[in-house]
């Protein structure tokens, strides 16, 4: 499922939210999801184990994070969730802080990569010191907004 498309279906965008912990910044975006059924419960506490296990692999880029666990962690089906934080939350051991977070649920390793890819793509600028631009999104303020910098960046405006 594309991204656009998720966020829509699953009513999963928040901005400019509050967390005060990672485990709270995670919980927003997965609570979207468990909202809409695409993922159960058992989901949050996947991924918040994986990370306190194997550390914060869910932080693939500089002030962003890709909340994810495995398929059977608890997916109904393939769904995205966007936060955007107004303060920055730190992972422990951590000292890049993070405030856009894509939660991915992904129903199968396949679904799991092409949404890694898409969500890349949409975040990636060549001009950016870092390769994606998180900018666009922290910018948003509507629903709207975020729908329209997911279009240009497919697009390749």
């Amino acid at each position: 499922m594309a991204l656009k498309e998720s966020l829509i279906e699953n009513n999963s965008i928040l901005l400019k939210a509050d967390a005060s912990t990672w485990q709270e910044a995670i919980k927003l975006g997965t609570d979207m999801l468990v909202a809409s059924k695409a993922i159960n419960p058992s989901y949050y506490d996947a991924i918040i184990n994986c990370v306190k296990k194997m550390g914060p692999y869910i932080i693939i880029a500089p002030n962003f994070a890709m909340p994810h666990a495995r398929p059977e962690d608890g997916v109904n089906r393939t769904a995205f969730a966007l936060v955007t934080l107004n303060s920055p939350v730190y992972f422990e051991g951590e000292e890049q802080p993070v405030d856009v977070l894509v939660t991915l649920a992904g129903s199968t390793s396949d679904e799991h990569m092409q949404g890694l890819m898409e969500v890349t793509q949409i975040l990636d600028d060549e001009d950016s010191p870092t390769g994606i631009d998180l900018d666009k999104l922290r910018a948003c303020n509507s629903k709207e907004d975020v729908y329209a910098v997911i279009d240009k960046a497919l697009l390749g405006d």
